[in-house]
Order: structure tokens, then sequence, then C-alpha cells
């Protein structure tokens, strides 16, 4: 492999993250609007095929904005979707029914302030940041196409997404359908959350192949990202916690939204300056 192919980084990642928070802000405020306008009803069986459009459409909305900007440095378009499907597959085959078969994390997760941050960190976050790693690892990772330092985080980011819509999807289906305006919060803030924390351990997988790192590295890339995993999930059942008023309890869903949209931007932009860094320094040399 050339060294000017090592040393190059992609600049529209930042760019993509950037529009996803917008794109899928201004979708869940329309959905919102046009659900309390309405007030559609819904026969069970169309109530389910909306929730799963609806759980889609994070991924499309990244998708899009990805391949409409990717067209002067080019990543093979069926590499990522492959990798997107590959991150739904694995969490529809091993994470989900591990996290609620195995371990029923449903029925003991929120016992406590330390039992939810320790399940959700060592079982939830570590499941779900070790497939998310596995469908880079084993999907792509060896292929001339990661060929980028900064491939890691768009492929890790792909694989995010495709958890992220299982995650949706089996919710939807779980709970026979969802409100329009709630479920489609749910829904931005999980796939918002399972990118930004895929993406960290797309830094380290991409630092991986182009740098000569330490055994320990990857499972530090990949325990980074299962603590903040655990650690937003339980700020965010905080946050979500309903509020009892005069006029009866409340939940305000929209800051877990603020929160998911913060948090993915601070998260891709820290990430995308180490690798400027990363790849300043090895021009350098």
């Amino acid at each position: 492999m050339s060294e000017s192919k090592s040393i190059h980084e992609r600049k529209h990642v930042w760019r993509d993250e950037f529009l996803l928070v917008i794109g899928l802000c201004a979708f869940v405020g329309l959905v919102y609007v046009l659900d309390n306008a309405l007030h559609p009803t819904f026969t069970p069986t169309t109530l389910v095929l909306t929730g799963v459009f609806l759980a889609l459409v994070p991924a499309f909305i990244w998708l899009i904005f990805f391949y409409l900007q990717d067209s002067a440095e080019p990543e093979p378009k069926g590499f990522v979707m492959g990798v997107f499907l590959l991150g739904g597959l694995l969490a529809a085959a091993v994470g989900i029914p591990m996290v609620e078969k195995v371990f029923r994390v449903s029925h003991w997760i929120r016992n406590d302030t330390l039992t939810t941050i320790l399940g959700g960190i060592l079982v939830v976050g570590f499941t779900q940041e070790f497939l998310k790693y596995a469908a880079v690892r084993y999907g792509i990772y060896h292929s001339e196409e990661f060929d980028e330092p900064t491939d890691g985080v768009i492929y890790a980011t792909a694989a995010g997404l495709g958890y992220a819509t299982m995650l949706n999807i089996n919710f939807v289906i779980s709970n026979g359908g969802v409100d329009l305006g709630t479920g489609i919060l749910r829904m931005a803030v999980v796939a918002l959350a399972q990118a930004a924390f895929s993406g960290i351990t797309g830094y380290f997988l991409g630092r991986a192949k182009f740098e000569s790192e330490p055994i320990w590295w990857m499972p530090l890339g990949i325990s980074l990202a299962a603590v903040f995993n655990g650690l937003f999930n339980w700020l965010l059942g905080i946050l979500n916690r309903p509020t009892i008023t005069l006029n009866g309890s409340t939940t305000n869903t929209w800051m877990g939204l603020i929160l998911a949209a913060v948090v993915a931007l601070v998260t891709t932009g820290v990430i995308l300056r180490l690798v400027h860094r990363n790849v300043t320094m090895q021009a350098g040399k």
C-alpha cells in the first residue's frame, strides 16, 4: 500500500454526520407536527408497517447524504450497504436475543443507579459495540477498499446505523407499533447514539490497520465505546424520567433527542480531529 493512501482523509464525513443530525431533527419535527395536527388512525397492521418505515428513515437519511457527498472521494457503495446490512443481521441474530433472552436485561437494568450503569456498560454496551466492531472487522477490514484511516469511521457508522435500524424495528414489532410522535423521537435517538459510539470503534479500527498499535489497542477502543454507550443510556433514562406535576405525569422526550444530537456531533468532531492530527503527523514523517 502506498504512503499516499495511508495519509489521506475523507473530508465529507463530518458533513454527513452534521446533515444526518439536521435531517433527522427536521424529519422528527415534521412527523411530530403532522401527528398532532392530523391525529391519524391506524389498524394494527398499518401501525406496525408505519413504525417499520420510520425505523428505516434515519439510515436512509444518512445514506442519501453520504451518496450525494461521496462523489469526489468515492467509497464503494455496495461495501457500505453490505456493512450496514451485516450490522443489522448481527443485531437480529445475536445482539437482541443475547440482551433480551439470555441476560433478560429489561427485568433488572433499572433496579438502581449502579446496576443501570454497570449493566449498560458490561452487558448492553459491550454486546452492541463488539458486534458493530465485528461487522467491520470481519466484513470489510481486510478488503483493499478499506484504504484510508477515515474508512474505519465510515464503515463503523454504517454498521452502527444497521444495528440501530434493527433495534428500532424490533421495538416496533415487540410493541405492536408505536405512537408516531414519541416513536420517531426514540428512533432518532437510537440511530444517532449507535452511529456515534460505533464511530469511536471505527477510529480505533482505522488506526489499527494503518499504524502499528499494541495488542490492547482494539480492546481499548471497544471498551471506550461500551462505556460511552452505557453512560449515555443511563443519562437518557434520567432525562426521560416522568415528572409529576399538578396536571399529571409528563415526560420530556425531546431532551433525549437534544442529548443524542449533541453527543453525535461532539463525538464525531473529536474523532475526526484525531484522524486529522494522525494524518498530519504521518505526512510530516
